[in-house]
């Protein structure tokens, strides 16, 4: 067992019983304080806790790292590039003066009361500072709800689906953190019916309940990264909304894939959950039919039972819950993703990140996107407040939740939010 994560560990911080952030988590992400710069932090409970402050006091001294340009930096780069057994020193650290028997933080008096900040007295920036995106469509249950819906449905998937985890570039830019509203894109769409194309805002805004892994290791180009080594070049997962305009995507998709439709905005919950901390929940992924070709071939429990939730909240303040899905759906596991990435020897950067695709499970009350829960609006959704939906309207709210449990721990990702404000 890593012992950070001994589901016996208590912290001398309160921790709520359903809290996201028990001393097991120890994630990590980037804090502005009301009166200071943007820094790297760690969080127990609805306590942010600073690491350049435990770094002044010489916490971190014995891992020999350059303190400077580690925990004094606006993004979490530099700190993943230490590589992952610094990643594990760092925590295992964390976890050693936060526990309830460790008094050396507990009763440096000045150290604690810089260090410590309630987490409603900070604003979370964006943890890292994103080089290259990859959107994958991993979730079969996605993938033959759409094939179904626009294709065939006796051939919903692609002759390639269960050969290869599809997926396309995407754009880095307009990926923002939890808190950043967006606004309604504009572009061109083809009504129903019509023989030429208009330009206006989009009319069918979406969701995608995802989730992505960040790259914190460096490949080289020509380098192919196997199954087996993908742990060492992953350092941890976000909730992620890949928000879609879908008729904007209908019309453009065609040949290259998603563009406009995709890149208006994309955001990501600020606290990065280590795959250290996420061993505990390791399940098997669904089985793979056909067999994969080799250099996709992934040992072990592949996949992680994380239960996921969506919720709307509309104007009227009401809020309602959309779906509720599992991160254990995904037919590809993030080992195989960042193989198949790379098999042709194409580079991966520290910082990168790599989105799992829309997460659907196997009944309509657990598919993570608008398109299917409407069912291309053929089926509206009654809202709590009496008003309904087929999908994202103006000034709507979308909140991701994400958490495990096993019995003994509990664990998450705290929110990922954003509104839908007017075109602009």
């Amino acid at each position: 067992m890593i012992e950070a994560n001994n589901p016996e560990l208590k912290s001398w911080i309160e921790v709520e019983p359903d809290s996201d952030f028990p001393i097991q988590n120890l994630p990590f992400g980037i804090i502005r304080p009301l009166h200071g710069d943007p820094r790297p932090a760690t969080r127990i409970g609805n306590i942010a806790i600073d690491l350049s402050v435990l770094a002044d006091f010489g916490f971190f001294d014995h891992l020999d790292i350059d303190d400077l340009s580690v925990f004094y930096q606006p993004i979490l780069n530099p700190l993943m590039a230490q590589g992952k057994p610094i990643w594990s020193a760092i925590r295992k650290t964390l976890s050693e003066l936060f526990r309830i028997e460790s008094t050396e933080l507990l009763q440096n008096e000045e150290a604690r009361n810089l260090a410590l900040i309630p987490v409603d007295e900070v604003v979370m920036e964006m943890p890292v500072m994103v080089g290259d995106y990859t959107d994958f469509y991993s979730s079969l249950e996605h993938a033959t709800n759409v094939g179904t819906m626009f294709r065939d449905p006796s051939n919903a998937l692609y002759p390639n689906w269960k050969h290869l985890p599809v997926g396309y570039h995407g754009r880095s830019s307009s990926i923002v953190v939890s808190g950043t509203n967006i606004h309604r894109p504009k572009g061109q769409t083809l009504p129903k019916e019509a023989s030429k194309p208009v330009f206006g805002p989009s009319k069918l805004v979406d969701f995608e309940l995802e989730m992505a892994f960040i790259t914190g290791k460096e490949s080289t180009l020509g380098e192919s990264i196997s199954t087996d080594q993908a742990g060492d070049y992953i350092f941890g997962l976000v909730l992620f909304n890949d928000l879609s305009a879908r008729d904007m995507q209908k019309w453009e998709y065609v040949p290259l894939g998603p563009f406009l439709a995709k890149n208006f905005g994309s955001v990501i919950s600020p606290w990065i959950v280590t795959l250290e901390a996420l061993e505990p929940f390791r399940v098997d992924g669904p089985a793979q039919d056909p067999p994969v070709l080799p250099y996709l071939k992934d040992s072990g429990s592949n996949s992680y039972n994380i239960q996921l939730e969506v919720v709307l909240t509309p104007p009227s303040g009401q809020p309602n819950t959309l779906c509720i899905s599992n991160f254990k759906h995904m037919y590809w596991s993030i080992n195989q993703q960042l193989a198949h990435q790379t098999v042709n020897g194409c580079n991966v950067r520290i910082g990168d990140m790599y989105g799992s695709g829309t997460i659907s499970g196997p009944t309509p009350d657990s598919y993570g996107s608008m398109l299917e829960l409407s069912w291309q609006g053929t089926k509206p959704i009654h809202l709590n407040d009496g008003t309904e939906r087929k999908f994202i309207q103006d000034n709507d709210t979308i909140t991701l939740r994400g958490y495990c449990v096993n019995g003994t721990t509990r664990l998450g990702f705290g929110e990922c939010v954003t509104k839908i404000l007017p075109a602009n």
